[in-house]
Formats: C-alpha cells, structure tokens, sequence
C-alpha cells in the first residue's frame, strides 16, 4: 500500500516503501531515514541526506534539505520519504515552505497535518527553522547564495 501523500502539485511526503518503489509521476527522491539504505532508484534524481527519528534535527542538515529542495523542487516532481512518512519528511517540507516559500509555520504545519494525516513534526522544529533561517541569511550575506 503505498502511504504516498501529494502536499502541493509537485511535492509529495512518502514512506520506506514508496521511496524503494517510488510511483511513476515521481522525478526525483530525497531520502532523509538515517538508519536504512535503499538503492537510489533508477532513472531518478536521488538524494540521500540522513536525520535520526524522533529527535531534533541539526539546523545544518536542514539547511542542506532546504537548499537541495530550493535547487531540485521547482523544476521536478519531488518526493520526500522517511521511514513512516509522518515525521522526518514533513518536517523537512515544513522547512522548505517556511525557509524557501515564506510560508509562516503554523500555515506549513496545518497544510501537511490536512495533506497527511498523523503528520507529526519533529521536536522544536519551529527553533529548527529560525535557526535554519539565519544560517541561510549568513550564507547569503556572504555572497555565497548560488543561482
């Protein structure tokens, strides 16, 4: 049964499963399970960046989500997976649309939790994303923002 679940047009949350057999209208897979390793799937961009479950996410692993969703989202159909699909890849969307879209948090998170039921984000996600959101203006202070 696949526990594929759309968010907008293009972005979809799955789990395990969906990411080992992604569905046809998929382009490209970010794999966030940092205790399982899957073959990247053929003929797909595939991207691989671990996050453990049930804990706080590193503000620098996000930022590097965020970052490859602003660079791969807007030109594929991508699918966010991690084990059950509820928690590790809706946050990471949630911190997309905060960092990326300027979606405030509380609308991010009711958009994934009325898109995917028993969506559970991850512990002070929101702190995550503010922390997210300064290392992405330090970077771009910089200079450093790649088109």
């Amino acid at each position: 049964m696949a526990g594929m679940h759309y968010v907008t047009a293009a972005m979809m949350v799955g789990n395990l499963e969906d990411a080992r057999n992604p569905p046809a209208a998929v382009e490209a897979v970010l794999f966030l399970a940092a205790e399982h390793h899957i073959p990247p799937p053929a003929g797909l961009l595939y991207e691989r960046i671990p996050l453990g479950e049930f804990e706080e996410a590193d503000p620098a692993d996000v930022k590097k989500v965020v970052d490859w969703l602003e660079r791969y989202a807007p030109a594929y159909r991508v699918m966010v997976c991690c084990r059950a699909g509820m928690g590790r890849s809706v946050s990471m969307v949630i911190a997309y649309l905060c960092c990326a879209k300027g979606m405030g948090y509380v609308e991010a998170v009711d958009l994934l939790k009325s898109r995917r039921p028993g969506a559970t984000p991850l512990p002070n996600l929101e702190k995550t994303i503010e922390r997210v959101r300064v290392l992405r203006q330090g970077h771009e202070a910089r200079g450093e923002a790649g088109g």
